[in-house]
């Protein structure tokens, strides 16, 4: 059984086909999917999915590049949001992204952080979004950390094997995407062999990110088998091993039986 553990339903490219595309990821042993959310309609989007699909979980939040636009999202509207809806168990994707600077770094380092305390007192994980702000992001989760039992994951990271470990330090989980397949991704293959399984994740970030053989498609679940393949090879050991844990981490994380 296989977990993806980020994609965004939602989009239309996904959504229009969705029933064709839970088959596709099903034939391909994936179980479970946790939808992501960006901005307040892909939320409404996203519990008409977890609705009507029993193996769909989904997430609250609003992604850095759209912050700017939904300043009013703090705690409050979060944890109003969310509550009662047992299908949604994370907050986000939310945190920093300073390669395109879609939204200002104060807006998104706020937005950030008032994601994080609702997730806090909800218990339940946080996905963290990182691009070209691995000093910030890691200040602001160990600042964060100090005074709560907050449960972190990374998404789609590409970060240097220092930033893993001082992540790894913080207790937080580390998902993979296609991306591990690329074949300029030698530097990221280095770090991912330096992660230990027991905090590995795996993702497809569909529908961006399509991992080779299937690179610059529009990506899906059933694709992350793929990304399982590469890391099996990294790692030296079986895809069934992959898939096991990284299937066992995401029910630990997110408290599922």
């Amino acid at each position: 059984m296989i977990i993806d553990s980020h994609c965004h339903l939602d989009y239309s490219n996904l959504y229009n086909q969705l029933d064709d595309v839970i088959k596709r990821a099903e034939y391909n042993q994936v179980k479970y999917f946790l939808t992501i959310c960006t901005t307040l309609k892909s939320f409404d989007t996203i519990k008409l999915i977890t609705d009507k699909y029993e193996n769909i979980y989904g997430t609250f939040g609003i992604h850095p590049h759209e912050t700017k636009r939904f300043v009013n999202v703090d705690k409050s509207f979060i944890l109003d949001s969310v509550k009662n809806n047992k299908k949604i168990i994370g907050i986000g994707e939310t945190g920093l992204d300073f390669y395109y600077n879609h939204s200002e770094k104060k807006v998104q380092k706020k937005s950030f952080i008032e994601h994080i305390r609702a997730a806090s007192e909800l218990n339940i994980p946080i996905i963290v979004h990182s691009r070209d702000a691995e000093i910030d992001t890691y200040e602001i989760l160990k600042s964060e950390k100090k005074n709560s039992n907050l449960k972190v994951l990374l998404h789609c990271f590409t970060g240097s094997k220092e930033f893993a470990k001082k992540l790894l330090d913080l207790n937080c989980y580390i998902s993979i995407s296609g991306i591990i397949t690329f074949k300029k991704s030698t530097e990221l293959a280095d770090t991912v062999s330096s992660i230990p399984i027991e905090k590995l994740l795996v993702e497809t970030d569909s529908p961006y990110l399509a991992p080779l053989p299937h690179r610059g498609k529009s990506n899906e679940p059933s694709y992350i088998v793929h990304t399982i393949e590469k890391i099996s090879q990294i790692m030296n050991v079986s895809k069934e091993h992959v898939a096991v844990n990284t299937t066992n981490n995401f029910k630990k994380l997110f408290d599922l039986n």
